[in-house]
């Protein structure tokens, strides 16, 4: 069986409940910011967004630098608005599917690094830096993001199973109404 067949059922379930998650924040909480160094709601999900774009750019070169010398450091684009975010979010995310659905095994064996200023942070096989890089780091922004969201008193749907919000008779209830 190819990789791609392992990791695109995970990525399916993560690009889910992230864009579930996203469908949750209300326009009036976009500008939160729990503290003075942290990214506001909106900002986080537009991060949530764009960690995506990293898997087709993973899949076309071999390294990527965030800071290169003598050249243009990564700059995060600026938050719009939640339906803007949700938007940029179903075209990365429709982009990494993609990407992943067409990959081959050998490419995926490929190793790919991530430097800064030129000093390299890791190397590793594209197929452990889509899960590392890109599926951990997109659930890892995606917990925080759920803090955000109970902080604003907004409730937070199910990810892996029933929140404090959602119990599992209304998860059993809500499977029955789509079935």
């Amino acid at each position: 069986m190819a990789h791609r067949y392992i990791l695109l059922p995970e990525l399916d379930q993560e690009l889910a409940t992230t864009r579930t998650l996203l469908t949750a924040v209300p326009e009036a909480k976009t500008s939160f910011r729990p503290h003075p160094k942290s990214w506001t709601l909106g900002e986080l999900g537009l991060h949530l967004a764009n960690v995506l774009t990293w898997l087709p750019m993973t899949l076309r070169s071999t390294e990527f630098d965030l800071d290169p010398l003598g050249g243009p450091r990564v700059v995060s684009p600026k938050f719009e608005s939640a339906a803007a975010t949700l938007k940029v979010f179903d075209e990365t995310a429709r982009a990494a599917r993609s990407a992943l659905a067409a990959v081959s095994d050998a490419e995926l064996a490929v190793p790919w690094t991530l430097k800064r200023r030129g000093l390299v942070l890791f190397t590793l096989p594209r197929a452990a830096c889509i899960r590392s890089f890109v599926m951990n780091h997109l659930i890892h922004h995606r917990g925080q993001f759920t803090v955000y969201l109970r902080l604003c008193d907004i409730p937070l749907p199910p990810i892996y199973g029933p929140t404090a919000d959602f119990t599992g008779d209304q998860l059993a209830a809500q499977k029955q109404g789509s079935s």
